[in-house]
């Protein structure tokens, strides 16, 4: 069977992606290696921009639908000194342009707003082959085969539509972050609770840090970060990542210690920097295939723009889709090249050895920053 538009991944880009073309009345279909949409949870909480994300779903015309699912007051920010001392609080007072959603419902708004088997769930890619003019088959690991006239990889780190683009593999940064939960935190876990704040909480060393957030339902989602070798994660439990703060306060360690959840290794990588291709008819990437960087509150925001914006060249010239597909690669490769300068610099500001006081310059606008 031959299909004209097909996407791989049904996370945020994909779908914006998918949702943009419908929009617009051109059919899509999406392919995803996970069984169903509930097969696993989504990830946090997601800061969704007013000049790139935003965008997005006003062009999905889910804007308002969006706006249903903020959670009000967790634009939040504090900073805590390792023995608990506030160092920055900054309240959520209705005006910032990041409001906060969960990952899984926005996800969810996007799916329910596609037709009925749009998405065709437990199809894993195992590899693509081109085909010429611009044509290309994709191989599913359960031996099927579908055949295309347009190949979007919005599969993520590990796309196995981007070797069909590039040679580019992402690389580990040297640092991980490790994810745990607590639940009922204001019943259970009273102190941490307070801690933590209304929204999002940096407690940062050089190397190290605790970062956590409020979900919905009191849950507190924590990211504890550590610069260490891929293998040092290997054998280490709770213990042995607790030892790495030590004389730090019960509040922030009790984050890391009475997880109530087991703790999930997510290790950092990244694609080269300003990683870019020559133009292949008939396939494009998007997301973190295209432009996997370190975390900076920036990469679902991208991929939601991506998705959008990809779409809306393809509706705007239907007798040119390599000229789409070019005009896109050109603003995307721009675009990422940018942020991923803002990400390596934030990244360096959150754990190099300046860590807390260059992030905190940045968010109170001090000389450090400028």
């Amino acid at each position: 069977m031959t299909t004209d538009i097909t996407i791989i991944g049904a996370g945020l880009g994909g779908l914006a992606l998918a949702r943009v073309l419908h929009v617009h009345g051109i059919p899509v279909t999406v392919y995803e290696a996970e069984a169903s949409a509930d097969a696993r949870a989504q990830g946090g909480m997601l800061d969704i921009h007013d000049h790139n994300g935003q965008l997005a779903l006003k062009a999905a015309g889910l804007y308002e639908e969006f706006r249903g699912l903020v959670l009000e007051g967790r634009q939040a920010s504090r900073a805590l000194a390792p023995d608990g001392t506030v160092l920055l609080d900054e309240p959520d007072d209705g005006t910032g342009g990041r409001p906060e959603v969960q990952r899984g419902e926005l996800r969810r708004l996007l799916l329910d707003s596609l037709p009925e088997g749009t998405v065709r769930w437990g199809r894993k890619v195992s590899g693509v082959r081109a085909l010429g003019e611009g044509r290309h088959e994709v191989a599913f690991a359960d031996g099927a085969t579908a055949l295309t006239e347009l190949l979007v990889g919005a599969d993520g780190a590990w796309s196995r539509v981007r070797p069909a683009l590039s040679a580019a593999t992402p690389e580990y940064t040297g640092t991980s972050y490790v994810e745990t939960y607590l639940y009922d935190a204001d019943t259970r876990h009273p102190a941490t609770a307070r801690a933590v704040g209304g929204g999002a909480m940096y407690a940062l060393a050089p190397g190290k840090g605790v970062m956590a957030h409020r979900e919905r339902g009191g849950t507190l989602h924590t990211y504890v970060a550590l610069t260490k070798p891929l293998e040092w994660f290997d054998a280490v439990g709770v213990d042995e990542m607790t030892a790495e703060f030590e004389g730090w306060t019960p509040e922030l360690t009790a984050l890391i210690t009475d997880g109530e959840t087991p703790p999930v290794h997510r290790p950092l990588y990244t694609l080269p920097a300003g990683h870019r291709w020559a133009r292949v008819p008939g396939v494009t990437l998007l997301g973190d295939a295209a432009h996997l960087m370190i975390p900076s509150g920036e990469g679902a925001n991208l991929a939601l723009y991506d998705g959008a914006r990809l779409g809306e060249l393809l509706a705007g010239h239907p007798d040119d889709r390599e000229g789409a597909l070019a005009a896109y690669e050109e603003e995307m490769f721009a675009r990422s090249a940018a942020e991923a300068v803002g990400a390596g610099r934030l990244h360096e500001l959150m754990f190099g050895a300046d860590s807390p006081h260059g992030l905190l310059d940045l968010f109170t606008g001090g000389e450090r920053s400028a």
